[in-house]
């Protein structure tokens, strides 16, 4: 039987290429953002190759994600695997001088939000005795780096409640997996940068992780035999060494 994924953060970047992915293999997709028209635009491509279902809402609202989660169709409502993608950056600013509407969305998003969708989904996976749940972290998860204060620390709780959730679903059999790219070449940059051209300097002079990438460690994870949980990746691109050090050819 095919599996059904729930995606957040879908209308692009990882996500949307997870979503991609996954539609090679013929899981049942439902895709969540909050871009109604590219939810639109992404329904459109994939339903050719299989079932999905879109949810426009934000997942730092706790009552759109469990009213949405909640108005699900009878033959979407059994979620297999869960990609806790949605996530952001916000703002490069030293703690000292930091923006605290930045601070907000990055803790909203990053940590509460995945918290809320995880919430609406575990009981049903718990019942079943069986699911498995991706956390997409970030290096930044691992080492902190400078101006990365918040963001780091969000994608550190993202860590620390992915391997808590590894603890306390394990009775039940569910498996729960962390991702974690450094440099991906997204509409991250744009978003952390605010629209500053300088983001368009962050990929050159060496060949970031693509979101392609990361989607096919992702398949790879959810299509392990039931005894093989894939726990924790620390993705790179070969020119990056650590939060720091990227060898750039210019």
């Amino acid at each position: 039987m095919n599996k059904t994924a729930l995606i957040t953060g879908a209308t692009s970047g990882i996500g949307r290429a997870t979503a991609h992915e996954f539609a090679k293999h013929g899981i049942k997709l439902i895709l969540c953002g909050r871009r109604q028209e590219r939810l639109d635009t992404i329904h459109k491509a994939l339903s050719k190759q299989t079932d999905v279902y879109t949810l426009n809402f934000d997942v730092r609202d706790k009552k759109a994600t469990f009213d949405a989660i909640d108005s699900l169709p009878s033959n979407f409502k059994t979620i297999d695997v869960l990609i806790n993608n949605a996530g952001n950056a916000h703002g490069l600013d030293p703690i000292q001088t930091g923006n605290l509407e930045d601070w907000d969305a990055m803790m909203d998003i990053n940590v509460k939000g995945l918290l809320y969708v995880s919430k609406a989904i575990i009981p049903q996976m718990t019942e079943r005795k069986s699911g498995h749940i991706i956390n997409i972290g970030s290096s930044a998860g691992k080492e902190v780096y400078p101006k990365g204060n918040v963001y780091c620390g969000s994608k550190h709780a993202v860590l620390a409640i992915t391997e808590g959730m590894r603890i306390d679903l394990n009775p039940f059999g569910i498996k729960v997996t962390a991702i974690n790219p450094g440099l991906v070449e997204t509409e991250f940059s744009q978003v952390r940068f605010k629209g500053d051209p300088i983001a368009d300097n962050v990929y050159k002079g060496y060949k970031a992780l693509q979101p392609e990438d990361i989607a096919e460690v992702i398949q790879f994870a959810i299509s392990r035999p039931a005894h093989v949980n894939i726990a924790d990746v620390l993705m790179f691109c070969t020119a990056q060494a650590n939060s720091t050090i990227v060898k750039k050819d210019i």
